[in-house]
């Protein structure tokens, strides 16, 4: 039997890097600059902070790791940057301006990915001794990094106007439930262990 070429390894782990990353874009779309800067948890996180953080750590990754885009420099790595500044846009910085830096990323990663067998050796860093890597060691680190923050901003993103799902046309969740009184109940039910 012939093999499905959208099965090969690299391919599924591409596509499912790729569908995350378009998904936290998607999250952006429709969102003020005021929207999208808002932190709403304790620790600040916000849609465009973990959009930017995102790009930034794809750049580390897929060019930095395998020597491509060396000569892009990041200022909120500098030694005198603002702590966490990877995950906030300044006030010079715009949605638009963020959106445009990740899209070039993603055409550095997508390229490396593309170009290099999952076997090409790479070195990140700050990794110290789990040196040398991989690319597969690297794409599945970056699909466990970018859901994780995935799922940061799905919970901000509802918070700010209740847009749910991974796309405009996947929620993700079951349409037949009522979730004002589905969280009415669970609200009820956890009160019951105060």
């Amino acid at each position: 039997m012939a093999e499905n070429p959208l099965n090969e390894p690299k391919t599924v782990l591409h596509r499912y890097f790729t569908g995350v990353r378009d998904a936290v874009l998607w999250k952006l779309e429709d969102l003020s600059e005021y929207d999208a800067r808002r932190p709403l948890t304790p620790t600040g996180t916000n849609v465009l902070g973990v959009a930017k953080h995102l790009a930034c750590v794809e750049l580390g990754y897929f060019g930095w790791t395998f020597g491509r885009a060396t000569d892009i420099t990041l200022p909120w790595y500098d030694d005198d940057a603002e702590p966490n500044a990877d995950m906030f846009a300044t006030e010079s910085e715009s949605k638009e301006e963020i959106i445009a830096f990740w899209r070039r990323v993603r055409e550095i990663s997508d390229a490396t990915i593309t170009e290099l067998p999952l076997d090409a050796p790479g070195h990140v860093p700050w990794w110290g001794d789990r040196n040398p890597v991989t690319l597969q060691v690297i794409l599945v680190h970056m699909i466990a990094e970018a859901n994780r923050h995935a799922g940061q901003v799905d919970i901000v993103r509802e918070l700010i106007d209740g847009q749910i799902g991974i796309r405009a046309d996947n929620s993700n969740l079951p349409d037949e439930i009522n979730w004002p009184e589905y969280h009415a109940r669970l609200e009820t039910l956890a009160a019951r262990f105060r």
